[in-house]
């Protein structure tokens, strides 16, 4: 994102994690489960991929572990980019050039 010259703030999920309201409104209409870290050992302990936590459990985990959000999370205006693609990165550069 760096070498694309895109302007952001930065946030540490660690030290300033997500509430359950900012993920609540983050997430919005998007399917949430595209914001869970199917790396993270929380995911794989609890068999997320067979079976899914509600959207409030969800949440809730995300809240108090923060790693499981798959990161990057990029924000520009309505758009969310999840996880690291090069490509809507591109494409987002390009769209904030004068």
């Amino acid at each position: 994102m760096l070498d694309l010259k895109l302007h952001f703030d930065s946030r540490d999920l660690d030290k300033q994690p997500l509430s359950e309201s900012e993920l609540d409104k983050l997430i919005g209409t998007r399917d949430y489960k595209n914001f869970l870290n199917t790396r993270n050992d929380l995911y794989r302990e609890r068999n997320m991929a067979e079976k899914s936590p509600t959207r409030p459990e969800a949440i809730k985990l995300m809240s108090k572990t923060p790693n499981l959000i798959r990161r990057p999370l990029l924000v520009s205006g309505s758009q969310i980019i999840i996880g690291f693609d090069e490509a809507a990165y591109r494409i987002l550069a390009l769209r904030s050039k004068p």
